[in-house]
């Protein structure tokens, strides 16, 4: 099975949302909160080494979790029909991958942050090769890192540091310099245990 075939497989699989609270079930979550919708792009693009998934590191300057690994993606704007349209129109923005060059294979379930927005992300298949431009004001850098990597679950750990007073453990899965953790990890993490029930 090749891997678009494993990820439409494994899109086929259920799980539960998820959230930032997942490993923290002490963190008492204000009722009636109102989380922000969001989409984010898990681009996976096909190579005669395998297939890779497209991240990013954030600008050191931006409001929401600066500095840290993560997917294109943002909040959902008024002129977006959905989560989806939100995905691709800021992966166009934040590193020039064109809408028309990504079939959408579908969505995971969606992961609230600890920042307050519910994500959605969206598996999308890059068709062809594009140039890579990083938007100067979000993003600081753009790397790939392999599929199998990923959707290795043996690979994944919980880390925990102390946030806001109290122990916050999150989930891991370093690649070389850069460490993937947090609601990036959780995603992939989520995605990982599903390619392995295919």
């Amino acid at each position: 099975m090749n891997d678009r075939s494993r990820l439409e497989a494994a899109l086929q699989q259920q799980s539960n949302a998820s959230s930032d609270f997942d490993l923290n079930p002490d963190v008492a979550l204000p009722v009636g909160r109102k989380l922000r919708p969001a989409g984010v792009l898990v681009a996976v693009s096909p190579s005669s080494f395998g297939s890779h998934v497209l991240l990013t590191k954030r600008s050191s300057r931006l409001k929401h979790h600066p500095g840290q690994i993560a997917f294109p993606g943002g909040k959902q704007d008024d002129g977006d029909d959905d989560a989806i349209a939100a995905a691709l129109r800021e992966a166009e923005e934040e590193v020039a991958l064109p809408r028309e060059k990504v079939d959408v294979l579908g969505t995971l379930p969606t992961h609230e942050t600890v920042t307050g927005f519910l994500v959605t992300p969206v598996i999308g298949w890059v068709t062809d090769p594009f140039d890579i431009v990083p938007e100067p004001g979000e993003v600081a850098e753009v790397f790939r890192v392999p599929l199998d990597h990923v959707t290795d679950t043996s690979l994944y750990s919980v880390q925990s540091r102390r946030w806001r007073g109290t122990r916050r453990h999150y989930y891991t899965v370093p690649f070389g310099p850069y460490y993937i953790w947090g609601a990036t990890a959780r995603i992939l993490q989520g995605l990982a245990e599903r390619m392995e029930r295919v």
